[in-house]
């Protein structure tokens, strides 16, 4: 059995947080109970195997989907019910940019600016040049690498106060993913800037995410700064003759062929681990990121 993470009430100063939303698709559970509060100023990385629930928990964040059940509040407001102050302060990017296909970059940029009134066009013309990506051929006929990246330029532009990018580097090269992560992170920390974005590549969080969150099948498995994960989380083994001992509430549990059990466990508050850990033959493993993920997900 899991661990899930539950919270009280919503944090109001927080420029997103959700309580109990859940969502179905064609009696599917896509989400199951989820809390969030996303801190002003962090970048928060939702990491998830594909499939996990990521684009649904952004959508019913922002008030772009009506969960069947919780409630999410952006700036303080109803998501679904945002005023246009509230929009303005928004940039988001989906994880397959459709909207205004048939404009030129340049033609969409120059109607976009005008509902913005901190649009950087310096921004806009460097790093479009910079990215080298054309700016007078129709969106449609972009490739979806360059079509994403000129959607994250036209939310940079805006200067948002929270910005949200679903799977913002899912059709880039290592290369272009690894420069586009780095442009959201100084932008991001020279307008003190909130940022949400998810992915299923560890390698994004570790170059741009102050804090983790990691969805698994619809459900809130753990969330911490990203330096935590190390100190807070560890694989417990434990012998067969053991592994009835097994702390209930572990982030995820294999058993092996040999009788052995494997738990990720967290730390308690004062800092020690399970009880188990003190048993004849239990082992305790340090985890990377990586290691973390791949326990939980698989």
């Amino acid at each position: 059995m899991n661990a899930v993470l539950h919270m009280d009430e919503p944090a109001l100063d927080a420029p997103l947080s959700v309580r109990g939303v859940a969502h179905a698709y064609e009696g599917r559970n896509a989400l199951r109970g989820v809390d969030l509060d996303l801190p002003r100023g962090s970048v928060l990385g939702l990491i998830g195997r594909n499939g996990a629930g990521k684009s649904t928990l952004i959508r019913a964040m922002l008030g772009l989907l009506e969960p069947l059940a919780g409630e999410a509040l952006v700036f303080g407001e109803p998501a679904l019910r945002l005023s246009d102050a509230a929009k303005a302060r928004i940039a988001y990017v989906p994880q397959q940019p459709e909207a205004l296909a048939w404009l030129t970059a340049t033609q969409m940029f120059d109607y976009l600016s005008r509902f913005y009134p901190n649009w950087d066009e310096r921004f806009v013309e460097r790093t479009m040049q910079r990215w080298e990506l054309p700016t007078n051929r129709v969106m449609a006929k972009l490739s979806p690498g360059e079509r994403q990246r000129v959607d994250l330029v036209r939310a940079l532009a805006s200067q948002p106060d929270l910005l949200v990018l679903d799977e913002p580097a899912a059709a880039l090269d290592p290369v272009a993913r690894r420069d586009l992560l780095r442009e959201v992170a100084l932008r991001a920390g020279e307008a003190g800037a909130t940022v949400l974005f998810s992915t299923h590549i560890v390698s994004d969080l570790e170059r741009a995410a102050s804090e983790i969150a990691f969805l698994h099948d619809g459900q809130l498995l753990l969330h911490c700064g990203l330096d935590e994960t190390k100190e807070r989380y560890a694989r417990l083994w434990l012998p067969a003759g053991q592994s009835a001992a097994a702390p209930p509430h572990a982030l995820s549990r294999h058993r092996h062929d040999d009788g052995s059990l494997s738990v990720v466990v967290e730390r308690a508050v004062d800092g020690s681990w399970p009880e188990a850990a003190r048993l004849p033959g239990a082992r305790v493993d340090a985890l990377g990121l990586e290691d973390l993920f791949v326990e939980i997900a698989e």
